[in-house]
Parts: structure tokens; sequence; C-alpha cells
């Protein structure tokens, strides 16, 4: 009897109709189940109801190849056709493969990275692999992630790579299995997949629990105290929604910190219902209807969200464990949980709930959550801190959405239009000032920082005062924002000043590298020795303008010194 083999990728089999003709793929997850698409059965026939009740699964990676046949599992088939929903379906083997496979699908974030896929197209009947780029979902509907090609001219998904494992490439989860494809696109030149992610696939099949590994996107939990009914019926909740809305679905990056307590006991129901159309998992329990219905700016894309979780009563260690096994990082330690999130690649996006209700708030902030808010804007991350009470001014943030009304004197008026023009110019400022300090300002030390974005919150505000004009909280409103403009328009001074600055030194070292030159030419080792230095200080991030005045002075000093000796 011939020796069993298998590659170091045994769960990479192929599904065939009765005679044989390759369908797709699949995944084997142990010697008698394989995972696939509910529509690579039905092309095989052996849809329930169909012409036929088995298939045939091939492995691609055991030498001897082996060959079993194989029926849907009974409850485990799912496929709306025509629609971005579902499509899987679980096969049990007739006969064991007998390769003593068992493979763990991994719950992984979706928001970036690259996948490796295994398919069997019409012209490569013993399978070919193709790479491809994680892209979110690309609109508001659907449970399925976006596949996108990286690099034009080589392979790419088409019929036959239905059912592959989506096997991630790089990161922490390298080598694992995080879903399955479940349909190609091509338009021209215009490529693109999509897949299903591990977690929809669980909510479908909760049998297969026992196959799945990592934590879930989304522990956040039960809403807490607040008022009961749809959030998005409330015009201040309904404003939350959408400004939060607004920033995770840019490109903005950085720390929001958001109360929803306080005297508008405004709730969390809006947050966990937010957090929820991010979710793989959630979204397999919600029909498109309901989210192409909701009101505008209130639905993310699916996996926009990383990682979410409810503080309430937990630890840092627990709270840390969790981000590290979400994330496939070792251990849970405080320490290395927020050092590996700071230099993650994609940039996470966070949701932490009930900081303030945590075993020990100040010892989550102090150990995890307060350098993660002070870093985020620097290195990418998105960082949403809940608080059921008013949010501290202490912990460092560049967004606060605080519900609670906007104090200021109450004998001046304004109208809804005046402070929805102040906020608007406003927003502009700070949109502004943002690109200058992302282009320009990061490039010096000790830059001055960013202020944090005053506008969002006041937008929400806005919302509800212009609805009960006229209102005193409307002139409060348009004066913190032309206050808070005059801010920016100092952070935009104080960053040109060091433009500037930066600007000159450079000119006075080039104008006396022209002159020496010219008297002493290039080859003047001494003056080298000066020049190089302040080149460096000039050019080097973040750039220390003490440092480089200090050296561009010596080299300017030499220069007119050996020029005054002849």
């Amino acid at each position: 009897m011939a020796l069993h083999h298998h590659s170091d990728r045994p769960w990479r089999v192929r599904v065939d109709d009765e005679e044989g003709t390759p369908c797709g793929a699949g995944v084997l997850l142990d010697d008698r189940h394989v995972l696939t698409c509910a529509h690579v059965v039905r092309f095989a026939g052996a849809a329930p109801g169909g012409a036929t009740s088995r298939v045939r699964v091939s492995s691609a990676a055991c030498r001897p190849e082996w060959t079993r046949t194989a029926r849907v599992a009974p409850g485990t088939w799912v496929h709306d056709h025509g629609t971005q929903r579902g499509d899987v379906a679980l096969l049990e083997l007739d006969e064991p493969a007998g390769c003593g496979v068992r493979t763990t699908l991994w719950k992984a974030p979706l928001s970036g990275g690259t996948v490796q896929v295994y398919g069997f197209p019409r012209d490569e009947p013993f399978g070919m692999g193709a790479d491809a780029r994680l892209a979110g979902s690309g609109h508001r509907q659907g449970e399925w992630g976006l596949l996108k090609r990286i690099r034009e001219g080589e392979p790419w998904i088409e019929r036959g790579y239905s059912g592959a494992g989506a096997m991630a490439v790089g990161g922490e989860f390298d080598g694992h299995v995080i879903g399955i494809v479940v349909a190609d696109y091509v338009q021209g030149d215009a490529k693109a997949a999509w897949m299903l992610p591990t977690e929809t696939i669980l909510t479908y099949l909760p049998r297969i629990e026992e196959f799945t590994g990592g934590d879930r996107t989304n522990e956040l939990g039960s809403p807490g105290p607040g008022p009961a009914g749809d959030p998005l019926d409330d015009p201040l909740r309904l404003a939350l929604t959408q400004e939060l809305t607004r920033l995770l679905d840019s490109d903005w990056c950085g720390t929001v910190v958001v109360g929803t307590g306080g005297t508008t006991a405004v709730g969390d129901s809006w947050l966990v219902r937010l957090v929820r159309t991010a979710d793989p998992a959630a979204r397999a329990t919600v029909t498109d209807a309901e989210l192409t219905g909701a009101p505008g700016g209130t639905v993310l894309g699916l996996g926009a969200i990383d990682a979410a979780c409810d503080a309430r009563g937990r630890s840092v260690a627990e709270v840390g464990g969790y981000l590290a096994r979400r994330f496939g990082f070792p251990g849970g330690d405080a320490d290395e949980v927020r050092r590996r999130l700071l230099r993650r690649r994609p940039p996470a996006c966070l949701v932490v709930g009930g900081v303030d209700r945590a075993e020990d708030p100040r010892a989550l902030v102090g150990e995890l959550l307060g350098e993660l808010a002070a870093r985020a804007r620097s290195r990418g991350i998105r960082l949403v801190l809940g608080f059921e009470g008013v949010p501290p001014d202490d912990v460092p943030h560049d967004v606060r959405l605080d519900p609670e009304p906007v104090s200021g004197d109450a004998t001046r008026r304004a109208t809804a239009a005046e402070a929805r023009t102040a906020v608007g110019r406003l927003a502009q400022a700070e949109d502004a000032a943002s690109a200058l300090y992302r282009e320009r300002g990061v490039r010096f030390f000790a830059a001055p920082r960013l202020p944090p974005c005053v506008a969002p919150r006041l937008r929400v505000r806005l919302a509800v005062a212009r609805a009960t004009e006229p209102h005193h909280e409307l002139a409060a409103i348009r004066d913190l924002a032309d206050g808070a403009r005059a801010v920016l328009v100092r952070f935009d001074r104080d960053v040109r000043r060091l433009i500037a600055a930066h600007e000159d030194l450079t000119a006075v070292l080039e104008l006396h590298r022209v002159r020496a030159a010219r008297y002493f030419g290039d080859e003047d080792r001494r003056l080298a020795e000066r020049h190089a230095p302040a080149a460096r200080a000039l050019h080097t991030e973040p750039i220390d303008l003490g440092a480089a005045r200090t050296l561009v002075g010596r080299y300017v000093d030499e220069v007119n010194r050996r020029s005054e000796e002849g």
C-alpha cells in the first residue's frame, strides 16, 4: 500500500460533479467534512432537490491523490441566489479521507492585508494559486469581503476558485485560513472578487464552531443604561452616529472620546448599533433592506472595525487579553499588546466601551489605552473610547463627541444659519490644519500639536439646537466655533514659522556651499566635514531646527573664516 504524503496545505480540495468535471474548490476541515460554496454544489447538480445528491471531492495536496463522494450535511445549505448573502455549504464525505487533517478557520480582521487562494480554473485541473488584497466591503449591503488584484498580469480568481480557502499571507495570521472565496468579478481590465469571512460562515453554520479559532470582532455586549427604542429615531443619537461614521469611513485617524451618559443620558445603544453594521457576524442577521433603508451616514463598511470590546467590569489583563487574541498577538501583557498595536500594519480600528466602568479605569488608561490614544494619529490608528459618564479632559484625544449641551452667555443670540456657517468654516479650517500637519508639520521635532477637532461635536449639538430655534445654545455653538478657529489660526502660523525657518536655513547652507565650492573646491575635506552633518540635520526627520541651526552656523562660520584668511 502506497505511503500517504501531503503538502503543508493539505486542506485544499477540488469539488467535482459526479462525472468528474471540476466545479470549484473547498476546505477539508477533517477526515469527514469539507466547507465549500453552495453555488459550487448547485453547479455540480447536487443542491437540495437537484438532479443528484452527491458530489466528488478530490485532494489537491495529497499523494497519492484520493477521491471521495460527499453530500450536503442536513441543515447546512445557505444560498440566496443573486445576492451577496451566504453561499456556503458543509459537505459530509461518505468515507473518511484518511489524511488526519484538522483545519482551523480563524476569525481575523478584514480591514487590510494579503490572502492567497488556490482554485481550479478550467484550463488548470490540478489547480493554481492567486494573491489578493483585502479591501473591506465596498458598499453598505451584503456580507462579503472585497478582494482586489495586487499586480497586473498575474493569475486571478475566476470560476473554479469558489469555495477555496482564503489564507492570510504575512502578519500575525500568516498561513491561516480566514474565509472562503465566493465570487469573482471581471469587466474589462477591472478585476475583483469576494470572500465570506469566518465569522459570517460561523453565524450560518454554528456546527463548525469546533473548527474555528480566535476572538470575535464585536464583544461590545448589550447597550448600557439609556433610552429604549430605535436609536436613530432620536436626533441626538442620530447625529452622534453620523459624526462617528463620518470619521471611521474616511481616511481620518486619531482618538475620539465618546460620552454616553451625563445630563443627556443618551446611552450607548447608538454605538452598539453602529459597531454591529461593520461586524461580519451581525451582518448575517440583518437584511439588505435594513442596511440600505437606514438614514445616510449610519452604516459602516463590512470589517471597518477590527475589534470592539466592553470594558465594564473588566481588568486591564482581560481587555489586553481580548485584543491579543483578536489580533493574533502572543500573550496578553498590556505593554506588549500596546507596543504591537502601535506597530501593526495596517493600523487597527478599535472601539472600547465603558472605559470609566472598568474594574480599574485609571489603570486601564494608564497601562494600555492612554499611550494608544496619545499616539493614534501619528500611527494611523482609529481609536474610539466610550465613557458612560462625561469623558475626562485628561484622556488624550483628537475628537470629543460629547453630547452634553454647549454652555455660553445666555443673553447672546444667534440663528441656526449663523451657527451652521460658523461650524462650516471651522470644519474647513480643521481640514486645512490637518492637511498642513500631515504634509509638513510632522516633519519637525517638537512641532505644535494639532488642536483637537471641535466641529464634529458642534455639528452634533447643532442638530439638536436648530430643531427648536430660537435656542440659546445656537449662540454658544457659534462662539465656540469662532474661538476654535482662532486657535487653528495660531497653529497654522506656528507651523508655517517652522517651515519658513527650515527653508531659510536650507537656503543659507546652499548659498555658502556654492560660495565655498567656488573658492576652495568641492573636495575641501575640512569644509565637507562641517557641511555633511548640517545637511543631514536639515533632511533627517523629525527635523530638530535648534540642532540644525547650530550646525549650519558652524559651517557658515568656517566658510567665513576661511574666506577672511584668503
